[in-house]
Protein backbone atom coordinates (compact mmCIF):
# COMPACT_ATOMS: atom_id res chain seq x y z
CA UNK A 1 0.00 0.00 0.00
CA UNK A 2 3.15 2.31 0.38
CA UNK A 3 3.12 2.34 -3.31
CA UNK A 4 -0.28 2.48 -4.07
CA UNK A 5 -0.34 5.56 -1.76
CA UNK A 6 2.90 6.77 -3.25
CA UNK A 7 1.65 6.28 -6.94
CA UNK A 8 -1.48 8.20 -6.16
CA UNK A 9 0.60 11.13 -4.94
CA UNK A 10 2.80 11.41 -7.85
CA UNK A 11 -0.17 11.16 -10.07
CA UNK A 12 -1.25 14.77 -7.96
CA UNK A 13 1.66 15.48 -7.16
CA UNK A 14 1.78 19.69 -8.10
CA UNK A 15 -1.33 19.75 -5.82
CA UNK A 16 0.02 18.13 -2.92
CA UNK A 17 3.25 19.64 -3.09
CA UNK A 18 1.51 22.90 -3.15
CA UNK A 19 -1.09 22.04 -0.42
CA UNK A 20 2.19 20.97 1.78
CA UNK A 21 3.74 24.46 0.87
CA UNK A 22 0.62 26.32 2.23
CA UNK A 23 0.44 23.98 5.08
CA UNK A 24 4.17 24.51 6.01
CA UNK A 25 4.06 28.08 6.28
CA UNK A 26 1.48 27.82 8.90
CA UNK A 27 3.55 25.62 10.50
CA UNK A 28 6.24 27.69 10.06
CA UNK A 29 4.39 30.68 11.53
CA UNK A 30 3.59 28.15 14.84
CA UNK A 31 7.59 27.45 15.05
CA UNK A 32 8.29 31.58 14.99
CA UNK A 33 5.45 31.95 18.09
CA UNK A 34 6.78 29.54 20.00
CA UNK A 35 10.67 30.22 19.10
CA UNK A 36 9.08 34.43 20.46
CA UNK A 37 8.13 32.91 23.72
CA UNK A 38 11.84 31.22 24.25
CA UNK A 39 13.13 34.13 23.52
CA UNK A 40 11.23 36.20 25.88
CA UNK A 41 12.40 33.93 28.37
CA UNK A 42 16.39 33.51 27.38
CA UNK A 43 16.31 37.42 27.36
CA UNK A 44 15.40 37.13 30.71
CA UNK A 45 17.76 35.02 31.71
CA UNK A 46 20.74 36.65 29.72
CA UNK A 47 19.48 39.87 31.87
CA UNK A 48 20.43 38.72 34.92
CA UNK A 49 23.77 36.40 33.40
CA UNK A 50 25.21 39.65 32.25
CA UNK A 51 24.34 41.57 35.32
CA UNK A 52 26.91 39.57 37.30
CA UNK A 53 24.96 39.87 40.61
CA UNK A 54 24.09 37.16 42.93
CA UNK A 55 22.05 39.36 45.07
CA UNK A 56 19.83 42.16 44.19
CA UNK A 57 18.68 44.75 46.76
CA UNK A 58 15.88 47.07 46.22
CA UNK A 59 13.31 49.29 47.50
CA UNK A 60 11.51 47.80 50.42
CA UNK A 61 7.80 46.08 49.25
CA UNK A 62 8.64 45.83 45.67
CA UNK A 63 9.94 43.65 42.48
CA UNK A 64 12.13 46.19 40.88
CA UNK A 65 14.72 46.77 39.88
CA UNK A 66 13.48 45.10 36.45
CA UNK A 67 9.34 44.91 36.84
CA UNK A 68 8.70 47.08 39.13
CA UNK A 69 10.40 51.26 40.29
CA UNK A 70 12.46 51.20 42.88
CA UNK A 71 14.57 53.91 44.34
CA UNK A 72 17.15 53.72 47.34
CA UNK A 73 20.15 55.98 48.37
CA UNK A 74 22.84 56.13 46.46
CA UNK A 75 24.70 55.55 49.49
CA UNK A 76 23.60 52.78 50.88
CA UNK A 77 25.76 50.14 49.30
CA UNK A 78 28.49 51.22 51.55
CA UNK A 79 26.48 49.66 54.29
CA UNK A 80 25.76 46.79 52.28
CA UNK A 81 29.49 46.23 51.28
CA UNK A 82 30.21 45.61 55.05
CA UNK A 83 27.73 42.98 55.92
CA UNK A 84 28.66 39.68 56.25
CA UNK A 85 29.77 37.37 52.88
CA UNK A 86 29.35 40.13 50.66
CA UNK A 87 32.58 40.43 48.24
CA UNK A 88 31.27 43.93 45.89
CA UNK A 89 28.14 45.61 46.19
CA UNK A 90 27.47 48.30 43.22
CA UNK A 91 24.81 50.74 42.41
CA UNK A 92 22.67 50.29 39.67
CA UNK A 93 20.25 52.33 37.48
CA UNK A 94 17.93 51.25 34.58
CA UNK A 95 15.98 53.42 32.39
CA UNK A 96 14.01 52.39 29.42
CA UNK A 97 13.70 55.48 27.15
CA UNK A 98 14.50 56.67 23.51
CA UNK A 99 17.77 57.55 22.45
CA UNK A 100 18.51 59.27 19.76
CA UNK A 101 20.99 59.65 16.92
CA UNK A 102 20.70 62.72 14.58
CA UNK A 103 17.26 62.30 12.95
CA UNK A 104 16.37 58.64 14.54
CA UNK A 105 15.15 57.45 17.72
CA UNK A 106 15.55 53.46 19.33
CA UNK A 107 13.80 52.27 22.08
CA UNK A 108 16.87 51.17 24.74
CA UNK A 109 17.65 50.48 28.05
CA UNK A 110 20.14 52.95 29.37
CA UNK A 111 21.83 51.78 32.56
CA UNK A 112 24.19 53.24 34.94
CA UNK A 113 26.80 51.55 36.02
CA UNK A 114 29.23 52.75 38.41
CA UNK A 115 33.78 53.30 37.63
CA UNK A 116 35.68 50.44 38.22
CA UNK A 117 36.52 47.51 35.91
CA UNK A 118 35.30 45.07 33.14
CA UNK A 119 34.46 42.11 35.19
CA UNK A 120 32.09 43.82 38.34
CA UNK A 121 28.55 43.39 38.86
CA UNK A 122 26.51 45.80 35.80
CA UNK A 123 29.42 46.33 33.72
CA UNK A 124 28.61 44.07 30.02
CA UNK A 125 30.54 41.15 30.21
CA UNK A 126 32.44 41.49 27.07
CA UNK A 127 32.79 44.06 24.06
CA UNK A 128 32.88 43.02 20.52
CA UNK A 129 34.03 46.26 19.47
CA UNK A 130 35.84 48.66 20.97
CA UNK A 131 36.54 49.60 24.65
CA UNK A 132 34.78 50.17 27.92
CA UNK A 133 33.90 52.91 29.42
CA UNK A 134 36.59 54.94 31.27
CA UNK A 135 35.54 58.25 31.91
CA UNK A 136 33.46 59.41 34.49
CA UNK A 137 30.58 61.48 32.14
CA UNK A 138 29.68 61.34 28.20
CA UNK A 139 30.85 57.75 26.80
CA UNK A 140 28.83 55.09 26.40
CA UNK A 141 28.80 51.58 25.46
CA UNK A 142 25.48 50.04 23.55
CA UNK A 143 24.53 47.06 22.16
CA UNK A 144 24.60 46.13 18.42
CA UNK A 145 21.18 45.56 18.22
CA UNK A 146 20.63 49.16 18.62
CA UNK A 147 22.27 50.03 15.27
CA UNK A 148 24.80 52.53 16.57
CA UNK A 149 28.55 52.52 15.56
CA UNK A 150 31.73 53.25 17.23
CA UNK A 151 32.19 56.68 17.37
CA UNK A 152 28.45 58.08 17.58
CA UNK A 153 27.18 60.48 19.11
CA UNK A 154 23.99 59.70 20.69
CA UNK A 155 21.16 62.12 23.02
CA UNK A 156 20.09 61.03 26.06
CA UNK A 157 17.57 63.67 28.30
CA UNK A 158 19.86 66.80 27.73
CA UNK A 159 23.55 65.63 27.42
CA UNK A 160 25.47 63.70 24.38
CA UNK A 161 27.31 60.71 24.37
CA UNK A 162 30.37 59.07 22.57
CA UNK A 163 29.77 55.14 21.91
CA UNK A 164 33.09 53.87 22.63
CA UNK A 165 31.93 50.22 22.57
CA UNK A 166 29.78 47.58 21.18
CA UNK A 167 28.45 44.55 23.07
CA UNK A 168 26.34 41.54 21.96
CA UNK A 169 22.72 40.25 23.00
CA UNK A 170 22.84 42.78 26.58
CA UNK A 171 19.34 43.51 26.48
CA UNK A 172 16.19 44.16 29.02
CA UNK A 173 13.60 41.53 30.14
CA UNK A 174 11.69 43.34 26.94
CA UNK A 175 14.26 42.94 24.28
CA UNK A 176 14.97 46.14 24.38
CA UNK A 177 19.14 47.16 23.89
CA UNK A 178 20.92 48.21 26.52
CA UNK A 179 23.38 51.66 26.60
CA UNK A 180 25.58 52.16 29.39
CA UNK A 181 26.58 55.05 30.61
CA UNK A 182 28.19 56.56 34.09
CA UNK A 183 26.52 56.16 36.75
CA UNK A 184 26.54 59.89 37.64
CA UNK A 185 24.70 60.75 34.42
CA UNK A 186 22.21 58.17 33.82
CA UNK A 187 21.19 59.50 37.44
CA UNK A 188 20.61 62.88 36.03
CA UNK A 189 19.01 61.50 33.20
CA UNK A 190 15.90 59.57 35.62
CA UNK A 191 16.00 61.33 38.81
CA UNK A 192 17.12 65.09 37.54
CA UNK A 193 14.34 67.64 36.82
CA UNK A 194 15.07 70.12 33.97
CA UNK A 195 15.57 73.92 34.69
CA UNK A 196 12.02 75.30 33.86
CA UNK A 197 10.74 72.21 36.57
CA UNK A 198 13.00 73.23 39.10
CA UNK A 199 11.77 76.86 38.60
CA UNK A 200 8.11 75.89 38.49
CA UNK A 201 8.64 73.99 42.01
CA UNK A 202 11.10 76.55 43.14
CA UNK A 203 7.76 79.22 42.69
CA UNK A 204 5.06 76.70 44.02
CA UNK A 205 7.41 76.22 47.08
CA UNK A 206 7.74 80.12 47.84
CA UNK A 207 3.87 80.88 47.53
CA UNK A 208 3.45 77.96 49.59
CA UNK A 209 2.67 79.67 53.37
CA UNK A 210 4.20 76.73 55.19
CA UNK A 211 7.47 77.50 54.16
CA UNK A 212 7.41 81.45 54.24
CA UNK A 213 8.64 81.07 57.60
CA UNK A 214 10.26 84.62 58.74
CA UNK A 215 13.21 84.06 60.62
CA UNK A 216 14.09 80.82 58.73
CA UNK A 217 16.75 81.48 56.32
CA UNK A 218 17.80 78.95 53.54
CA UNK A 219 14.31 76.95 54.32
CA UNK A 220 12.57 77.74 50.98
CA UNK A 221 16.49 76.20 49.39
CA UNK A 222 16.63 73.36 51.44
CA UNK A 223 13.48 72.15 50.23
CA UNK A 224 14.20 72.84 46.40
CA UNK A 225 17.34 71.22 46.82
CA UNK A 226 16.10 67.99 48.38
CA UNK A 227 13.60 67.49 45.72
CA UNK A 228 15.74 67.99 42.94
CA UNK A 229 18.65 66.01 44.38
CA UNK A 230 19.64 62.86 41.77
CA UNK A 231 21.23 60.77 45.16
CA UNK A 232 19.32 57.70 44.61
CA UNK A 233 19.75 54.47 42.47
CA UNK A 234 17.26 51.67 41.54
CA UNK A 235 19.17 48.82 43.07
CA UNK A 236 22.31 47.21 44.60
CA UNK A 237 23.87 44.64 42.82
CA UNK A 238 25.48 42.25 45.03
CA UNK A 239 28.33 39.71 44.35
CA UNK A 240 28.61 37.19 47.07
CA UNK A 241 32.15 35.20 48.75
CA UNK A 242 32.96 32.04 48.37
CA UNK A 243 31.32 29.59 51.02
CA UNK A 244 28.23 31.41 51.34
CA UNK A 245 24.93 30.82 50.77
CA UNK A 246 22.05 33.92 49.51
CA UNK A 247 20.07 33.24 52.07
CA UNK A 248 22.63 33.55 54.79
CA UNK A 249 23.34 37.26 53.16
CA UNK A 250 20.08 38.76 52.19
CA UNK A 251 18.37 37.60 55.56
CA UNK A 252 20.69 40.58 57.57
CA UNK A 253 20.33 42.87 55.34
CA UNK A 254 16.33 42.61 55.14
CA UNK A 255 16.42 42.48 58.45
CA UNK A 256 18.61 45.28 59.42
CA UNK A 257 18.51 47.68 56.19
CA UNK A 258 14.75 47.14 55.88
CA UNK A 259 15.37 46.31 52.16
CA UNK A 260 14.06 43.52 49.87
CA UNK A 261 17.02 41.26 48.65
CA UNK A 262 15.88 38.78 45.78
CA UNK A 263 18.27 35.83 45.18
CA UNK A 264 18.86 34.53 41.54
CA UNK A 265 15.93 32.19 41.49
CA UNK A 266 13.41 34.66 43.12
CA UNK A 267 14.21 37.30 40.07
CA UNK A 268 14.12 34.74 37.60
CA UNK A 269 10.43 33.86 38.85
CA UNK A 270 9.69 37.51 38.88
CA UNK A 271 10.88 38.11 35.27
CA UNK A 272 9.89 34.74 33.66
CA UNK A 273 6.64 33.99 36.24
CA UNK A 274 5.33 37.12 36.39
CA UNK A 275 6.79 40.04 33.57
CA UNK A 276 5.88 37.58 30.63
CA UNK A 277 3.28 35.70 31.79
CA UNK A 278 0.70 37.47 30.16
CA UNK A 279 2.30 37.24 26.75
CA UNK A 280 3.07 33.85 27.56
CA UNK A 281 -0.44 33.03 27.33
CA UNK A 282 -1.05 35.19 24.47
CA UNK A 283 0.94 33.39 22.85
CA UNK A 284 -0.36 29.90 23.88
CA UNK A 285 -3.68 30.70 22.61
CA UNK A 286 -2.26 31.58 19.50
CA UNK A 287 -0.63 28.34 19.41
CA UNK A 288 -3.42 26.54 20.04
CA UNK A 289 -5.92 28.78 17.05
CA UNK A 290 -2.67 27.79 14.74
CA UNK A 291 -3.23 24.13 15.41
CA UNK A 292 -7.12 23.99 15.07
CA UNK A 293 -6.92 25.72 11.86
CA UNK A 294 -3.63 23.28 10.45
CA UNK A 295 -6.18 20.59 11.40
CA UNK A 296 -8.84 22.16 9.69
CA UNK A 297 -6.77 22.91 6.43
CA UNK A 298 -5.39 18.90 6.68
CA UNK A 299 -9.09 17.48 6.95
CA UNK A 300 -10.19 19.58 4.27
CA UNK A 301 -7.42 18.53 1.91
CA UNK A 302 -7.38 15.09 2.71
CA UNK A 303 -11.16 14.91 2.09
CA UNK A 304 -10.81 16.60 -1.31
CA UNK A 305 -8.09 14.31 -2.26
CA UNK A 306 -10.16 11.55 -1.49
CA UNK A 307 -13.32 12.51 -3.16
CA UNK A 308 -11.49 13.32 -6.13
CA UNK A 309 -10.88 9.37 -6.47
CA UNK A 310 -14.02 7.81 -5.51
CA UNK A 311 -14.06 5.53 -8.04
CA UNK A 312 -10.99 4.30 -7.59
CA UNK A 313 -11.65 3.15 -4.34
CA UNK A 314 -14.74 1.78 -5.11
CA UNK A 315 -12.70 -0.37 -7.95
CA UNK A 316 -10.27 -1.24 -4.83
CA UNK A 317 -13.33 -2.60 -3.08
CA UNK A 318 -14.72 -4.57 -5.86
CA UNK A 319 -11.80 -6.22 -6.56
CA UNK A 320 -11.51 -7.08 -2.87
CA UNK A 321 -9.20 -5.09 -1.59
CA UNK A 322 -9.69 -4.71 2.41
CA UNK A 323 -11.13 -1.76 4.06
CA UNK A 324 -7.98 -1.65 6.22
CA UNK A 325 -5.76 -1.92 3.18
CA UNK A 326 -7.63 1.51 2.18
CA UNK A 327 -7.63 3.43 5.00
CA UNK A 328 -3.54 3.19 5.54
CA UNK A 329 -3.51 4.94 1.83
CA UNK A 330 -5.42 7.86 2.97
CA UNK A 331 -3.45 7.31 6.46
CA UNK A 332 -0.13 7.61 4.55
CA UNK A 333 -1.52 10.43 2.68
CA UNK A 334 -1.59 12.02 5.40
CA UNK A 335 0.92 11.58 6.78
CA UNK A 336 3.47 12.49 4.16
CA UNK A 337 1.54 15.92 4.01
CA UNK A 338 2.38 16.58 7.11
CA UNK A 339 6.22 15.93 6.61
CA UNK A 340 6.34 18.19 3.86
CA UNK A 341 4.39 20.88 5.90
CA UNK A 342 6.85 20.28 9.05
CA UNK A 343 9.92 20.32 6.72
CA UNK A 344 8.79 23.55 5.05
CA UNK A 345 7.73 25.23 7.92
CA UNK A 346 10.58 24.85 9.66
CA UNK A 347 12.61 26.23 6.38
CA UNK A 348 10.59 29.27 6.58
CA UNK A 349 11.03 29.66 10.13
CA UNK A 350 14.59 29.21 9.92
CA UNK A 351 15.12 32.03 7.60
CA UNK A 352 12.43 34.29 8.82
CA UNK A 353 13.17 34.24 12.37
CA UNK A 354 16.26 36.41 12.09
CA UNK A 355 13.66 39.64 10.37
CA UNK A 356 11.64 39.67 13.21
CA UNK A 357 12.32 42.30 16.10
CA UNK A 358 12.05 40.12 19.37
CA UNK A 359 14.56 37.38 19.18
CA UNK A 360 13.68 34.33 18.11
CA UNK A 361 14.99 31.29 19.78
CA UNK A 362 14.15 27.93 17.62
CA UNK A 363 15.22 24.89 19.84
CA UNK A 364 15.38 21.30 18.28
CA UNK A 365 12.76 19.78 21.01
CA UNK A 366 9.94 22.63 19.81
CA UNK A 367 10.99 20.70 16.59
CA UNK A 368 10.47 17.37 17.15
CA UNK A 369 6.96 18.27 19.17
CA UNK A 370 5.85 20.33 16.58
CA UNK A 371 6.49 17.02 14.32
CA UNK A 372 4.69 15.15 17.12
CA UNK A 373 1.67 17.32 16.89
CA UNK A 374 1.51 17.73 13.08
CA UNK A 375 1.46 14.18 12.26
CA UNK A 376 -1.17 13.71 15.20
CA UNK A 377 -3.09 16.24 13.40
CA UNK A 378 -2.78 14.40 10.07
CA UNK A 379 -3.76 11.26 11.91
CA UNK A 380 -6.91 13.00 13.20
CA UNK A 381 -7.85 14.96 10.41
CA UNK A 382 -7.77 11.77 8.16
CA UNK A 383 -10.49 10.03 9.80
CA UNK A 384 -13.09 12.15 8.47
CA UNK A 385 -11.74 11.08 4.67
CA UNK A 386 -11.68 7.46 5.57
CA UNK A 387 -14.69 7.22 7.39
CA UNK A 388 -15.92 8.48 4.04
CA UNK A 389 -13.92 5.93 1.85
CA UNK A 390 -15.25 3.19 4.10
CA UNK A 391 -18.90 3.74 3.03
CA UNK A 392 -18.31 4.45 -0.49
CA UNK A 393 -20.38 1.06 -2.08
CA UNK A 394 -18.53 -0.86 -4.78
CA UNK A 395 -20.76 -0.77 -7.53
CA UNK A 396 -20.00 2.88 -7.65
CA UNK A 397 -17.17 1.25 -9.95
CA UNK A 398 -19.71 0.40 -12.69
CA UNK A 399 -22.35 2.90 -12.08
Amino acid sequence: MISLAGRDILHGWGKFIFTGFGLGLLIGATLIMAGVYRGMVDDGKVLLDNSGADLWVVQQGTLGPYAESSSVPDDLWRGIRAMPGVAQAVNITYLTMQVGRGERDVRAMVVGITAGQPGEPGWPPQLVAGRQITRGHYEAVADIATGFKLGDVLRIRRNQYTVVGLARRMVSSGGDPMVFIPLKDAQEAQFLKDNDAILMQRRRTEANPTFNRPGVPGLVDAVIGSQTSNSYVNAVLVRLRPGFTPQEVAEPIRRWKRLTVYDRAQMEDILIGKLIATSARQIGMFLAILSIVSAAIVAFIIYTLTMDKIREIAVLKLIGTRNRTIAAMILQQALVLGVIGLVVGKISATFAGPAFPKYVLLMPQDTLIGFLAVQAICVLASLVAIRMALKVDPAEAIG
